[in-house]
């Protein structure tokens, strides 16, 4: 008898788990998909707000198509022609503007010298490339030598010195096949003793100037 009823027992604890089991399964429901709002034939846009954007361009430009140059990046009163503003030195000759060195060498300070001599010896030559240079030497504003030649060798000529400041030029008178006019100068005293010596680099119408002062014995 007990066995039956612990059978019944376990049979009716089976049957209400099992129900228990179902009732706790989830439930499905059915997706409602409305339907969707039809595209008008015209295609014609639904008015929103407009984004009121400000105009960058105050003016706005006037193109004639029938102009070969219809688009110019700058006012007429703005372009400006090429060069204009720029001085040359008339000094420049045509050779070193167009086949020289391209620069201009103006005028050269050389320096001062002292000498207690009655006069001094003065030698030149072109200290690079042998092209033609030719120069003419003043002494205090008066023309010593007229037309001296460089040349690799020293040439040059002997002047009186006057009791005080003497003003040596020396005018480059071209630049040969190559500018710019070069030379090396010496100095030497009545005693055949070197006493100065320098270079120049100069434009064709540029001077070199030394100053030889004379000093009392």
């Amino acid at each position: 008898m007990r066995k039956l009823f612990f059978l019944f027992i376990v049979l009716f604890s089976l049957t209400v788990a099992g129900v228990s089991a179902q009732t706790d399964l989830p439930t499905s429901k059915p997706l409602k998909i409305e339907n969707a709002n039809p595209i008008e034939p015209s295609g014609t846009p639904s008015s929103g707000p407009v984004l009121n954007m400000p105009s960058l361009i105050k003016e706005q430009p006037s193109v004639n198509m029938k102009d070969p140059n219809p688009v110019k990046m700058l006012r007429d009163e703005e372009l400006v022609q090429a060069g204009t503003g720029m001085k040359i030195d008339p000094r420049i000759g045509p050779g070193e503007r167009l086949g020289g060195s391209g620069q201009f060498f103006a005028d050269q300070y050389l320096g001062d010298v002292k000498s207690s001599g009655k006069f001094i010896g003065i030698v030149c030559r072109d200290h690079e490339y042998v092209d033609g240079d030719r120069v003419k030497i003043y002494m205090n504003d008066m023309v010593v030598e007229q037309n001296l030649l460089l040349t690799g060798a020293f040439k040059g000529i002997n002047v009186d010195l006057q009791d005080g400041f003497n003003r040596l030029d020396f005018e480059a008178l071209n630049h040969g096949s190559s500018a710019p006019n070069t030379a090396q100068v010496d100095v030497y005293n009545d005693k055949g003793e070197l006493i100065y010596s320098n270079k120049w680099l100069l434009s064709a119408g540029s001077k070199a100037t030394l100053i030889v002062t004379k000093e009392s014995m």
